[in-house]
């Protein structure tokens, strides 16, 4: 039985190329390379490939990020991935930006000591996701399957035994000892997010519902400079951009943050001012002029589509959903609590990022555990296990994936409204009262549910997650638990 991967964002075909020669099933619920944020991935990879730079010295830096939450050895191992993440996707394909003497050109992001971010333009997920994807078309080992779900992991004796494979509104079972859950985060729950639409917390809901223990499900990072042009999803202004001296200020001028603190830092004082009743801009004129067209091509083009020029004028922005820091709890290696079940990328919560991401840690953690991940399933020794046929699926639930549209956008707002930048008890009893409701029919009100229910829970603000009834951070930091059974509901 092949193993089964679901999603094919970069940590996604990581797992798969690395399993070659063994065969292996990729499915995507989009065509190959959409509806992933991998390929939407602007900043670049952090990687300490500089001459003055060592992981040691990342390694702190996403430490200090991580407000007390990270796994130590987890940040280690990842940081001291960074230079073969490089080398190895070079070797696949990816071009990085290079100087006449073929060095790799390294940026500046928010809150890392050395310049340390690798990049290929302002587009370094396209660039790795195409020469991945190419990679993986090109492999006789994988097989795709595109615009195709799971919607149900069946689970025997605690151990997994298939997947209930949806595709052409037909569900099949698909047998399987391994299956690696790979289906991106769930930034996609809120109404301003940077994230593609597919990215509400499915793999969340799918784990969940089969036993897995998640974590830390409470710490979605809001990215401060999403681009505030009434797009949705929201395009980005890069943290590239305040690396190379771009500034904040509100409409009368006034410059009101350090740029270059942590993002959850910039994206509350963003916020402060919006509630105030100021407008807020990413001002790039002094800092970048003419220049920004060749070195910020992408995000250029952007801004020029929505009448918009950079170089001129500053940039509206505001706050939006960006990335998710909890999710499903693996070890080293990406293993889950539940035998057969893997877990990497960013539905995966590893202990790399705690309480908050370092800026360009995603594309890393995405390329190191999903190699790591693929690896391990490689080495299994349930690839040699025979099992029953399965001729039925009594348990599948009914719960749908997807919302319904016109409850998609109630949850939408509920997670925007009331679990935000700044929370209180209040707000997020509201949330979880009127997604309880729902969430015994679609797993998109579920992930959301979750979310809140936790989010109540850490009765202190600690990084990505900021409570205006709780403000102090409490001096021990505890990474949170949670299964399906802590909620009435699914016990």
């Amino acid at each position: 039985m092949k193993p089964v991967i679901l999603g094919a964002g970069l940590a996604g075909l990581s797992a798969a190329l690395a399993l070659a020669p063994i065969p292996v099933v990729v499915v995507s619920p989009c065509a190959l390379g959409d509806g992933c944020s991998s390929a939407w991935a602007q900043g670049g990879i952090a990687a300490a490939v500089g001459a003055d730079d060592k992981a040691d010295f990342h390694a702190q830096d996403t430490l200090a990020a991580g407000n007390g939450l990270n796994d130590d050895a987890i940040v280690r191992q990842t940081t001291d991935d960074g230079a073969s993440v490089i080398e190895r996707l070079t070797k696949q394909g990816v071009v990085f930006d290079r100087d006449a003497q073929g060095n790799l050109l390294l940026g500046l992001e928010a809150a890392h000591r050395k310049r340390r971010i690798v990049h290929a333009k302002d587009a370094t997920g396209l660039a790795v996701m195409q020469a991945l994807i190419k990679a993986a078309r090109e492999a006789p080992s994988i097989e795709i399957i595109e615009n195709a779900r799971v919607t149900d992991l069946i689970v025997e004796n605690g151990a997994i035994a298939g997947v209930v494979l949806r595709q052409f509104r037909e569900d099949t079972i698909r047998q399987t000892r391994c299956v690696v859950l790979a289906t991106g985060g769930a930034a996609a729950l809120w109404r301003d997010t940077t994230n593609p639409h597919e990215n509400w917390g499915s793999g969340l809901a799918l784990a969940a519902r089969a036993g897995a223990l998640l974590g830390d499900l409470e710490f979605m990072q809001f990215h401060p400079t999403a681009i505030d042009i009434g797009r949705d999803p929201m395009p980005l202004a890069s943290e590239a951009l305040r690396g190379e001296g771009a500034v904040l200020i509100n409409e009368t001028g006034e410059t009101f943050t350090d740029v270059l603190q942590r993002r959850d830092v910039v994206a509350r004082a963003i916020w402060d001012q919006i509630i105030k009743g100021h407008s807020v801009y990413l001002d790039a004129r002094k800092a970048l002029g003419n220049s920004f067209k060749e070195r910020f091509p992408t995000i250029y083009a952007l801004c020029i589509s929505a009448r918009i020029d950079p170089v001129t004028m500053p940039i509206p922005v505001r706050p939006a959903a960006h990335y998710h820091m909890g999710g499903v709890l693996t070890d080293a290696k990406g293993r889950t609590n539940i035998s057969g079940l893997w877990a990497c990328g960013e539905v995966a919560c590893t202990g790399l990022h705690g309480a908050n991401r370092l800026a360009s840690n995603s594309l890393l953690e995405a390329a190191s555990f999903g190699w790591r991940a693929g690896e391990d399933v490689k080495n299994s020794p349930l690839l040699q296990t025979r099992q029953k046929q399965i001729t039925s699926f009594a348990e599948t639930t009914k719960i749908e994936a997807r919302a319904a549209k016109e409850d998609a956008e109630k949850i939408r707002a509920v997670l925007s409204d009331d679990a935000g930048v700044i929370r209180d008890r209040a707000g997020l009893e509201r949330a979880i009262g009127l997604l309880s409701p729902l969430a015994k029919k679609s797993d998109m009100a579920l992930a959301g549910l979750m979310i809140a229910t936790c989010a109540l829970r850490r009765e202190e603000s600690r990084g990505a997650h900021f409570r205006s009834d709780f403000p102090q951070t409490a001096s021990v930091g505890q990474r949170s638990r949670f299964k399906i059974s802590d909620l009435e509901d699914f016990k």
